[in-house]
């Protein structure tokens, strides 16, 4: 039902662009009556009021697909990346794969300058979980690396959040996997 409403003000839009009230052909013409100013200022509300009400309309939705008290989020972020380069990343829940990633270099250079990737969301029952984790890339010395990390999980009734932290262990001279789960 959103994703129609969503449509059809987006139809709306672009029906008052191509009859020519959008912005930019108003400021191309001369501006000689009153009444084209007065339609300009009321094009302008009109989609600012779309833009507030889709905004509304995409809420709504997360909340209506991902209730609080289901609510289940894993991220990912990466401390310093020099041991290892991450290629991708695979999220097991209950032996169920719920999540896939392949890295982007892009990507990989928004971790590594303090980004946090939300990997998956969905929602998850109240009671005792599984989550597994599988990290491939490149390890030390240009090797191939391959690791997972379990976590046991206890879900209530409030959203649950997972951080997966890539971390260098300089003393090991190998990548650690932290895990810290948010409630």
């Amino acid at each position: 039902m959103t994703r129609k409403l969503c449509n059809i003000f987006i139809l709306l839009l672009f029906c008052l662009n191509c009859f020519g009230l959008s912005n930019t052909t108003l400021a191309a013409e001369p501006r000689q009556n009153k009444k084209l100013s007065a339609i300009e200022d009321q094009v302008q509300d009109l989609k600012k009021e779309i833009l507030d009400l889709n905004r509304d309309l995409f809420i709504l939705e997360e909340e209506l697909l991902f209730p609080a008290n289901t609510q289940f989020t894993v991220f990912l972020s990466v401390d310093k990346g020099h041991l290892f380069n991450l290629d991708s990343i695979q999220i097991r829940l209950n032996d169920k794969i719920v999540a896939n990633h392949l890295y982007t270099e892009q990507e990989l250079n928004a971790l590594l300058r303090g980004g946090v990737q939300r990997v998956y969301m969905g929602n998850l029952p109240s009671g005792r979980h599984e989550l597994i984790a599988y990290f491939n890339g490149t390890g030390p010395k240009g090797r191939d690396f391959h690791r997972g990390t379990t976590v046991p999980l206890h879900k209530s009734s409030s959203p649950k959040f997972v951080e997966l932290k890539i971390v260098d262990d300089a003393s090991k001279q190998q990548p650690k996997f932290d895990v810290k789960v948010w409630e």
